[in-house]
């Protein structure tokens, strides 16, 4: 997606190998963007028959949202820490993040995956794939069925897009960057 692409060199920023897009992905949001990675999502997945969308907090549920009035369907995100206000009776898988160095148990309330609803995972960072994997868990546990999932930026130099195409799931990514050297970012 050039509009994605162009935004991330233009006010994307590395430090330590680290592709940071806080100004206009995931700490302040540029509304605009986010509505044409929501259309082109929507191109995308456009011959996939899809009731709901599902993704993790805190930085998916934005583009998951903007995303889903392109669909025309409710949002789910799964949820990495507790809250006095959600259901107990859950769906719960562990995830790993390498960027906190910590894992998370990652819940989603079971009345809002139904079996044999059709899910899209939509998330902004592919990397070692852990926390697709673990909405994946998820989506077995309530035997739902995996649309496909769209990323928004996917590090190509990272296993986590390569171990899940293997396994046969559908990834859309927007954007595929290469290990950035010497603060440079490039795209593969």
């Amino acid at each position: 997606m050039k509009l994605l692409k162009d935004r991330i060199l233009q006010d994307g920023t590395v430090e330590e190998d680290i592709l940071k897009v806080g100004s206009f992905l995931n700490h302040q949001i540029d509304v605009k963007l986010l509505n044409e990675i929501g259309k082109e999502f929507k191109e995308r997945f456009k011959d996939k028959k899809v009731d709901k969308i599902l993704t993790i907090e805190t930085s998916g549920i934005a583009i998951a949202v903007i995303a889903a009035q392109y669909f025309h369907v409710p949002v789910v995100f799964a949820r990495k820490t507790e809250s006095k206000t959600m259901d107990k009776d859950l769906y719960e898988s562990t995830v790993y993040s390498y960027t906190k160095e910590k894992n998370y148990t990652i819940k989603v309330s079971k009345k809002f995956l139904n079996e044999g609803e059709n899910v899209l995972l939509i998330d902004d960072f592919l990397a070692r794939g852990r926390a697709i994997e673990g909405l994946i868990d998820i989506l077995k546990q309530a035997n739902v069925n995996l649309v496909g999932v769209g990323i928004v930026i996917e590090k190509g130099f990272q296993e986590g897009g390569k171990v899940l195409r293997d396994k046969g799931i559908l990834i859309e990514s927007l954007a595929i960057i290469d290990k950035p050297v010497d603060g440079k970012i490039k795209f593969m």
